[in-house]
């Protein structure tokens, strides 16, 4: 790790006055606490945080680490994330650097670190319509395709024409079809691919009425408001559905609401969702979810599964 971070200061004293130099387009810190990189305001620290602004410079970053041998993982907006109270001993390096969408005709194409609730405005925007499930949603367009994000029976799979990656292996770049991708539910073939990172994705969409679209979005994020407990800290569901039942109406009648470790509680608004009520832990999370699990499949007899995604 710290020829890693000697390289960067290196880096840092060497930069030219040439704004194409990949040097301008990493921006770092050291020691950077991962609790305000998430929504869950939650996570210890990084030894480095890196947010890369271009794709070379995600590459450049992502080769001297593999040829240190110094651990990396990616990081979109840090939603659907539970990250470790012991931090992590290597590089974090955020996508939200990589932000730039583009629409022509009916489709858009994003980059990775671009927020999906953002381009879902951008194409409301275009009076285009397929993207009203996504406002409101606070995570990323790279982190919505990893995990096939979706709410109101709108699903990214349905949306995603084609994405690009960058296979950290050999440092070159793959675009994969839409029937490459393998969605399923909170599924994608890059789950199974961590050392492939989503660079930037096309969405086609279809011709709407501004007004209609608008008035969709706006229904959406009612519901959300007053079923959600958007007003705390969160990484919104924590657990996937279970075919045939409501996971959050099983933890309801478990009689678990409200029910808490630390400051981790199942929120009393809605049982799907635990949040952070003030200085909670990912250990105070992991044990109140193992406590959760435990009495749905004494009472249930039923296994539910997480969608929160653990780091590291």
């Amino acid at each position: 790790m710290t020829t890693l971070l000697q390289w960067m200061e290196e880096l840092e004293q060497k930069k030219t006055e040439d704004p194409s130099d990949l040097r301008f387009q990493i921006e770092w810190r050291k020691n950077e606490p991962m609790s305000r990189h998430t929504t869950f305001r939650i996570g210890g620290s990084a030894v480095l945080y890196a947010v890369c602004k271009s794709v070379d410079a995600l590459a450049m970053l992502t080769e001297e680490c593999r040829k240190r041998e110094i651990p990396w993982l990616i990081l979109g907006n840090g939603s659907n994330v539970l990250f470790s109270d012991e931090g992590f001993e290597g590089v974090v390096i955020s996508t939200t650097g990589l932000d730039h969408v583009t629409i022509k005709e009916h489709t858009v194409t994003v980059e990775a670190g671009a927020n999906l609730t953002a381009v879902s405005k951008l194409a409301r925007d275009a009076s285009l319509t397929g993207m009203e499930f996504a406002h409101g949603i606070p995570g990323s367009c790279g982190g919505a395709v990893f995990m096939n994000a979706g709410a109101y029976d709108g699903e990214m799979k349905n949306i995603v024409t084609e994405s690009t990656y960058l296979d950290t292996a050999d440092g070159t770049l793959h675009t994969l079809s839409a029937e490459e991708h393998c969605f399923g539910y909170r599924e994608s073939i890059y789950r199974s691919h961590p050392d492939w990172i989503i660079v930037s994705a096309k969405l086609t969409l279809s011709p709407g009425i501004k007004d209609e679209i608008t008035a969709r979005m706006d229904d959406f994020m009612n519901r959300r408001v007053s079923k959600q407990p958007l007003e705390y800290p969160s990484a919104g569901s924590v657990f996937k559905r279970y075919p045939g039942r409501y996971t959050a109406q099983m933890i309801d009648e478990a009689g678990l609401k409200g029910a808490s470790v630390g400051g981790a509680q199942v929120s009393e608004k809605h049982a799907g969702f635990i949040i952070n009520t003030g200085g909670a832990t990912c250990a105070d999370v992991t044990e109140l979810i193992r406590q959760i699990k435990e009495k749905i499949h004494e009472q249930f007899g039923i296994h539910i599964e997480c969608e929160l995604i653990r780091i590291p």
